[in-house]
C-alpha cells in the first residue's frame, strides 16, 4: 500500500509526461553545487580574466593599436568574457558526472524517475547558470573599468546562453566518458583549451594565414566568441547570424549525443 501511495504522489509532481519535481531538484541541485562554492566557482573565474586583461592591455596593448577600429584592450575584453563562460559551463556539467561516478553515488542521479531528456536538461541548468552568473559579473567589471556596455543585447545573451548549452553539453559527454579525473583533465588540457584560446579571443582571424584562417571557421568556440564580440562592440569576424546557427546546431547534435549516453547508460552502467 506504501509503494502505491508513494507512486500516485509522486504522479501528482508531473505536468504531463514531464517530471517536473524531478527536473527542479536536479537543476537546483546543481546550482547550489557551484554557489557553495562561490569564490572558486564564481570569484577566481573573475580574478583569472581581470589578470589576462591587465597584462595583455600592458604587454601588448600600446603597441597593438586597434584592431577592427577598436582598441586592443576592448577588443579582447568580450572574447575573456565568452572564454571564461565557456570553461565554466564545461567544469560544472563535467565535474558534476565525473566526481559521482568515482565516489560511486551517480546511481543517485540515475534511479530516481527521470528520462533522459530531463537528466540533460538539468544539468545544463547548471551549467548555463554558471556561465551567465561569471559573464554578468565580468560584463558589469568590464562596464565601469572600460566604458563597455552592449551594442546588441540580444546577440550577446543569446550567445552567452546557447554557447553555455554548448560547452555544458560537450561537459556532460566527456563527464560521461571519463572514468578518472586524469581522463578529465586530458579533455580539458588538450580540447577545450585549446580550442577557448585558438578561437579568436586575443586576435582577429583576419590575421591568419588563409589556411589557419579556414580551419578556425570549423570551431565553434570561434563563432561564439566572435558573437559575443558583436553583441557587445558590435564588430566581428564573420557572419552573427551564422554563428548563432551554427552553435545552435552544434548545442543540438551534442545534446543529443548526450541523450543518448544517459538513455543507453554508455559508461555509466557496470
Amino acid at each position: 500500500m506504501h509503494d502505491t501511495n508513494h507512486q500516485i504522489d509522486m504522479g501528482t509532481r508531473r505536468f504531463g509526461r514531464w517530471n517536473t519535481l524531478g527536473l527542479y531538484t536536479l537543476a537546483s541541485r546543481e546550482v547550489q553545487r557551484f554557489l557553495a562554492v562561490w569564490t572558486q566557482t564564481l570569484m577566481a573565474p573573475l580574478v583569472t580574466a581581470g589578470l589576462f586583461l591587465v597584462i595583455f592591455s600592458i604587454a601588448i596593448g600600446p603597441q597593438r593599436g586597434d584592431v577592427m577600429g577598436v582598441p586592443y584592450t576592448h577588443f579582447i575584453a568580450p572574447g575573456l568574457l565568452m572564454m571564461t563562460v565557456i570553461q565554466n559551463a564545461f567544469a560544472n556539467t563535467s565535474s558534476s558526472i565525473v566526481i559521482s561516478k568515482v565516489q560511486g553515488n551517480i546511481v543517485d542521479t540515475l534511479m530516481p524517475p527521470l528520462s533522459p531528456l530531463e537528466m540533460v536538461i538539468g544539468y545544463l541548468a547548471g551549467g548555463v547558470a554558471r556561465g551567465a552568473f561569471v559573464a554578468v559579473a565580468i560584463w558589469l567589471g568590464l562596464a565601469l573599468v572600460l566604458g563597455i556596455g552592449l551594442a546588441h543585447p540580444f546577440y550577446a545573451l543569446a550567445f552567452i546562453v546557447i554557447g553555455a548549452s554548448l560547452v555544458g553539453a560537450i561537459g556532460i559527454v566527456a563527464g560521461i566518458f571519463a572514468n578518472k579525473f586524469d581522463q578529465m583533465a586530458a579533455i580539458t588540457n588538450f580540447i577545450i583549451t585549446p580550442l577557448a584560446f585558438l578561437s579568436g579571443t586575443f586576435y582577429s582571424v583576419e590575421s591568419l594565414p588563409k589556411g589557419l584562417y579556414e580551419v578556425t571557421h570549423f570551431n565553434p568556440f570561434f563563432y561564439m566568441i566572435d558573437g559575443v564580440r558583436y553583441g557587445v562592440l558590435g564588430v566581428s569576424d564573420s557572419s552573427p547570424a551564422l554563428g548563432l546557427a551554427v552553435v545552435t546546431g552544434t548545442a543540438v547534435a551534442i545534446s543529443a549525443l548526450a541523450w543518448w549516453m544517459f538513455r543507453t547508460g554508455y559508461r555509466l552502467k557496470a
